[in-house]
């Protein structure tokens, strides 16, 4: 991903900023244009509040390009209490730890470094909740 785009998509990333729809209430994430359920056009920012639980995951041994130095991590689908569901890594404890049904919480942290511009990228990853 480009540092324009990045920062772009800076306050999903930074601060878990999904949108919530006018008429009908649901609520996304990432943020949309139009609402998925009523298609509605009437979406305001909606800030989750960064906890959820693992619905299902894979650890990764062999890493995508870029990611090769932390194998082998974990990703995994998280729903989230208010409902959405995303793609996110999982910090902090053991690959072999982590089980479907974990409460976990968003923390922030570095995700990559581009190695032509030397731009450092930040962004949501989750841990095991306390």
């Amino acid at each position: 991903m480009g540092v324009p785009r990045f920062w772009r998509k800076q306050p999903a990333r930074y601060g878990l900023v999904g949108g919530k729809c006018s008429k009908c209430s649901a609520l996304f994430f990432p943020p949309r244009e139009v609402c998925r359920k009523c298609k509605s056009l009437h979406l305001e920012p909606h800030k989750f509040i960064g906890k959820g639980e693992v619905v299902t995951y894979s650890i990764i041994r062999v890493g995508a390009t870029g990611f090769e130095a932390m194998t082998p991590y974990v990703l995994a689908i998280i729903k989230l209490q208010e409902g959405p569901q995303l793609t996110a890594q999982i910090v902090d404890c053991e690959p072999e730890s982590v089980k479907i049904g974990d409460k976990v919480e968003m923390v922030f942290r570095r995700i990559s470094e581009d190695g032509k511009t030397g731009a450092i990228y930040y962004g949501y990853k989750f841990k095991p909740a306390k």
